[in-house]
């Protein structure tokens, strides 16, 4: 759930009914605005993502290279 915290500071938070009344933990994470709104291809560019990876000698091809990734999450999640 997304939320956006007022000047007062106060959020209150309404919980799907079919979860079970008794303790819970609420993890309050912010965020980065900037983040959060995206950017263009510019600044995706230069934010050093883009080759970060050049110099592994273990990936001879990247498509099947993240192929394998993806399968291998998917068993993980799955």
């Amino acid at each position: 759930m997304k939320a956006i915290i007022p000047p007062d500071h106060r959020l209150v938070v309404q919980v799907p009914p079919e979860l079970p009344a008794g303790p819970a933990e609420v993890v309050v994470r912010i965020l980065d605005a900037a983040a959060e709104k995206g950017g263009t291809g510019d600044e995706l560019l230069a934010s050093g993502l883009f080759g970060i990876w050049k110099d592994r000698t273990d990936i001879d091809d990247s498509v099947e290279f993240a192929r394998r990734i993806r399968q291998q999450a998917e068993r993980r999640h799955g």
